[in-house]
């Protein structure tokens, strides 16, 4: 297994790293670490240089700062009994300089932290992980808490929740490992109805009867991940809900008190849906854990810029 874990001195780049370390990962797994120095001094009018009290003024001290992460990172892990870690600075936009390393490099996996350091930098840093979540051809772990002892995934039979499932299922971090199926059927009641009088209560009944069938179907949807977690060695529930996809996998996710929410980056649409475009983005902002995001299918990243790396020390 390939691993591209992003760095960057902060709190939260930190739990990343610990959490890679703790992971049930197979002995030969090559880690690779990377930390991004941005492009240039200002981005959007924000001089990001400037939330670096702690790593000195100018490109330099940002040069310093992500190196001593770097070191930092690769001692960790190394420490920690993981014999295959390297680690290289970057040099680009930090979102397109860790997808490109992990296409360069055939990661299986991304880790990123879900904050940067500083106030600005949390920002910057938030929106990075947003994007490499977005636009990464392998799955993407967006990390909150340095710990892995349970996971929910969300399911709702597309070919990208259909992955995740399929994660869950073979990759070795989730043996031994409590799985909660979590299934969402959107059947919240139009808040308007335009109906010609007299054809309100036939509107009603059929809207009602799309209802039953999307909870039925949403429940098939859960019991046959369930099945295939469970013939996977998996020990799985299942859990059918009905509501806003986002905000009912995060209230799932608190219930549970899950560590993980393994998702697809795109669901059905219609009426028992999962829109895990805008559900995804939405579980990452929200969750109190952390969230795995899975492609059904590889969508090739854009064509990769001219990156300067630097080995580190």
């Amino acid at each position: 297994m390939r691993i591209v874990l992003a760095v960057d001195g902060s709190i939260a780049s930190d739990r990343a790293c610990e959490l890679v370390t703790k992971l049930n990962l197979p002995a030969d797994t090559e880690v690779r670490v990377v930390a991004v120095m941005t492009e240039g001094p200002a981005v959007g009018g924000i001089d990001w240089h400037a939330d670096l009290p702690d790593a000195g003024a100018g490109p330099e001290g940002e040069r310093a700062h992500l190196a001593t992460a770097l070191e930092t990172a690769t001692r960790t892990l190394t420490d920690a009994g993981r014999s295959h870690v390297d680690g290289v600075l970057l040099q680009g936009e930090p979102a397109r300089a860790i997808i490109d390393e992990a296409v360069e490099s055939k990661a299986d996996l991304i880790v990123v932290g879900h904050r940067g350091r500083g106030a600005v930098a949390s920002m910057l840093l938030g929106s990075t992980s947003t994007k490499v979540a977005e636009h990464a051809h392998c799955p993407v772990l967006v990390v909150r808490e340095p710990n892995l002892t349970s996971a929910l995934v969300a399911e709702d039979g597309s070919e990208s929740s259909g992955g995740a499932v399929e994660v869950v299922a073979t990759w070795p971090i989730f043996d031994l490992l409590p799985i909660t199926v979590v299934s969402v059927a959107d059947v919240a009641l139009p808040v308007t109805m335009e109906v010609q009088l007299g054809l309100y209560e036939q509107v009603l009944k059929s809207y009602m009867e799309s209802a039953d069938l999307a909870r039925a179907q949403t429940r098939t949807i859960a019991t046959v991940a369930a099945e295939r977690l469970t013939a996977a060695g998996r020990k799985a529930i299942v859990d059918v809900r009905e509501g806003s996809p986002a905000t009912t996998i995060v209230e799932a996710a608190r219930a549970h008190a899950v560590d993980l929410v393994v998702m697809g980056t795109r669901g059905h649409t219609g009426l028992a849906r999962l829109a895990l475009g805008g559900t995804a983005h939405s579980v990452m902002l929200h969750a109190p854990c952390s969230v795995l995001v899975v492609r059904g299918q590889p969508v090739g990243p854009a064509e990769p810029q001219a990156v300067e790396k630097t080995a580190a020390v």
